[in-house]
């Protein structure tokens, strides 16, 4: 199967996405696409790359969230293969409120478990689309960032881009 690899330039550096149909099978701040083709399941693992140079509404939303706007990031397709709980996890990032990080304790209870914080901080590890899946919005419980596969700098980065966006909507629709 084929799949199109698209490499945007970004304030926080280049970000490399690569999809299937419409549908974000990897990404994250890197110019080199190998570095994100072993985190795709072997299943979803495309057989060759087509470069492009936009992705429609996949590449939109990565231009609408660094204008600000870091909904239409959520409404991107999203095709990773894990286990019941990790795979559910993926999901559940996505309900995390821009501008509002959970800790990893939060997260595991978001997840379905409270008890399962080193699973739910394994999901975040493997999440192979980043931004898409924001696993950048999950913190330690004393505040401080945790990891990131692409670096603490670039995760600080975009936590200040969702808090700045949070503080310019109106209260009522920050809720």
């Amino acid at each position: 199967m084929k799949a199109q690899l698209l490499t945007m330039s970004t304030p926080d550096g280049p970000f490399t996405i690569i999809a299937r149909e419409g549908t974000v099978l990897a990404s994250g701040w890197t110019a080199v696409p190998g570095e994100l083709t072993g985190q795709i399941h072997p299943e979803l693992l495309p057989g060759e790359y087509q470069a492009v140079t936009e992705l429609g509404g996949i590449s939109a939303a990565v231009e609408e969230f660094y204008a600000g706007n870091p909904a239409p990031a959520m409404g991107v397709p999203v095709l990773q293969k894990s286990g019941p709980f990790r795979n559910h996890a993926w999901d559940m990032l996505r309900t995390v409120t821009p501008g509002h990080p959970v800790t990893y304790t939060e997260y595991a209870e978001l997840s379905g478990n409270v008890k399962a914080v080193r699973a739910a901080a394994s999901a975040c590890a493997f999440n192979a689309a980043a931004l898409f899946v924001p696993c950048h919005r999950v913190i330690r419980t004393d505040g401080s960032l945790g990891g990131f596969r692409w670096g603490l700098a670039i995760k600080e980065s975009l936590l200040d881009r969702e808090h700045q966006a949070a503080l310019a909507l109106p209260q009522s629709a920050s809720r």
